[in-house]
């Protein structure tokens, strides 16, 4: 036997040795100061994409970062609109205690001209980095505030919250961008002007027919002032669209308003040109870039070579254009030989926009197993979004992970990459992902995540991690309109709170381990734990709302109208049109 014992002991040992010698993912990530490359989409559902089981929209580019990384399937937004769930992503805080939040209604900023924005006092991860020697940029999608006091002072603009470099469009595209089809303000602003019109219309003519007949008292004065606030109302109603066009749909580079309006077709050519002009620039870093963008929001504006190229539509031609763009950045990064010294992540702000049907055309996106979508609360639709890191040589390729996270966890994990400190002053809500994407450790280091709504906490969920089980809880839900279809009684987004919101007693139970898309409510007689994992449940939330000392809510009325003396403009107010991107093309 002793013949035979030794080629296979040897041939044991000579395999060890070559296992020792193959390379390998490094876990040893301490000093190496990564580039770091954000990219989030806007509105963009987790189930629109290739490597989340999509097989009709093309997102081979998207696929590729997945295959070459690591992705989380148990990814989870701080808010399922674009506003808090930003804030909370550049400070790793839950926005309520930001005060990025309302009560009164208003989910996220509704002007560029408005004071409301990220407080001056938080901060984020680019002002950590920037410290630490890092190149800082945003391009793209800002959405969260610009001037305070006067129309500026930029007191909430990126290059005040960490950022050198900041280009694109300090608002949010919206449809009344491009006076599509959809609306988020005009119509509804038109049909309150209008109904105003008619009110000071109706006075005016009833003071007019008093002085006429010798029945109204007094001077003339009423008439005339009456007369003149219709006349100011009916002009208000004829130009709101413009109104809404030059106030929010603009593009600046860093303080300097560049166009006013946008023209939306250029938009994409000039964002990637900025990207690529960005990375070349500090291709010696380390550097961290935010992309933000601007698609798959309505109104989807797409150029000319992907129209009609989807199997989706306009929705569907807009993904498939942002993933080649996707491409686009990364081709750039082999170019400048970037792609091994550069941490990629790419997700979205919420889940996909199912409100936005109109006229049997579907402009949202598609949120695979799971119920609802942007702005419905806490369901799974609006939060769940999609999460990938890729770092060749480091990070394991093709790894998956179905522990939950969040993007509030990009804060810390990035900041202690580049080699800063996570601040002790207040709570991050963020955990450091990088033990959990290296496999050095089994679960994630998120117990508890809490889903609020404005300021209203909506639901919660408790990863159990001796049963493996995942629980969610809902405490308030939005109603749909009828019931199981998108819309929520024909608003943008559902309310948070109100005579269209349920609130449950006992609240809803689901356990999204063995039902992620929430379709079977659990009971004290379906669920022995039931009573065990609410009172868990609850003393976790009673420990989190303790720690709670939020500032003045950003979002409230008064914050979020518009302000005419706040208005960014590139010319004398009103006429605020400029095109300084021509030399460009």
């Amino acid at each position: 036997m002793l013949h035979l014992d030794l080629p296979w002991s040897w041939l044991a040992v000579t395999f060890s040795v070559l296992l020792c010698l193959k390379p390998s993912t490094s876990s040893d990530v301490s000093g190496s100061r990564p580039n770091i490359l954000l990219l989030m989409a806007d509105d963009l559902g987790i189930g629109d994409i290739g490597c989340y089981g999509n097989n009709t929209v093309r997102t081979p580019n998207i696929d590729r970062l997945s295959e070459g990384g690591v992705k989380l399937t148990h990814h989870i937004t701080a808010a399922s609109v674009c506003t808090p769930s930003r804030a909370a992503f550049l400070t790793g805080r839950y926005p309520i205690r930001s005060g990025m939040v309302s009560s009164s209604g208003y989910r996220v900023l509704q002007w560029a001209g408005a004071s409301g924005g990220l407080p001056t006092n938080e901060t984020t991860f680019a002002k950590i980095l920037k410290d630490n020697d890092y190149a800082t940029g945003l391009i793209g999608k800002w959405h969260l505030g610009l001037n305070c006091e006067s129309s500026n002072d930029h007191c909430h603009h990126p290059l005040n919250h960490g950022f050198d470099h900041f280009y694109g469009m300090p608002f949010s595209p919206m449809a009344d961008c491009a006076y599509w089809e959809l609306s988020e303000k005009r119509v509804s602003l038109e049909r309150k002007l209008s109904l105003c019109f008619q009110m000071v219309a109706f006075a005016a003519l009833t003071l007019v027919a008093g002085r006429l007949t010798g029945l109204t008292w007094g001077s003339w004065m009423p008439v005339i002032l009456s007369t003149i606030a219709a006349t100011v109302l009916l002009m208000a109603w004829y130009f709101v669209g413009a109104l809404i066009v030059h106030a929010n749909c603009f593009l600046m580079k860093n303080y300097t308003i560049t166009e006013q309006p946008m023209r939306l077709q250029r938009t994409t050519s000039l964002i990637l040109e900025e990207v690529s002009s960005f990375l070349k620039r500090n291709k010696h870093g380390p550097f961290l870039l935010f992309v933000s963008f601007l698609h798959v929001h309505v109104p989807l504006t797409t150029t000319e070579n992907f129209l009609g190229k989807s199997h989706h539509g306009l929705y569907g031609d807009n993904v498939e254009e942002m993933d080649w763009m996707v491409g686009q950045i990364l081709d750039t990064l082999d170019k400048e030989g970037l792609t091994d010294s550069t941490l990629i992540y790419f997700t979205s702000d919420h889940g996909g926009s199912l409100e936005s049907q109109f006229r049997n055309n579907q402009y949202g996106g598609w949120n695979g197993i799971y119920k609802g979508g942007k702005g419905m609360g806490g369901w799974e639709g609006g939060i769940r979004v999609p999460g990938i890191f890729r770092w060749p040589r480091m990070l394991p390729a093709g790894r998956v992970i179905d522990e939950p996270t969040s993007l509030m966890d990009v804060f810390p994990t990035v900041v202690q990459l580049g080699g800063g400190q996570v601040p002790q002053d207040r709570v991050i809500d963020g955990r450091d992902l990088l033990p959990l994407l290296l496999g050095n450790v089994q679960h994630s280091d998120h117990e508890f995540l809490l889903h609020y709504c404005e300021r209203f906490l909506h639901a919660a969920r408790w990863h159990q991690r001796d049963r493996g089980t995942v629980w969610k809880v809902h405490y308030m839900t939005p109603v749909f309109q009828p019931e199981g279809a998108s819309a929520c009684y024909g608003t943008a987004v559902c309310p948070c709170s109100g005579e269209n919101v349920v609130q449950h007693d006992p609240p809803l139970l689901f356990d999204l381990s063995r039902d992620p898309s929430e379709s079977h409510v659990l009971t004290p007689a379906t669920e022995p734990s039931f009573y065990q994992v609410m009172e868990r449940v609850q003393q976790a939330v009673e420990q989190h709302q303790q720690t709670l000392h939020p500032g003045p809510l950003q979002l409230d009325m008064l914050e979020n109208i518009w302000r005419p003396w706040l208005q960014p403009c590139c010319g004398p107010f009103p006429l605020c049109w400029c095109d300084r991107e021509d030399s460009r093309q």
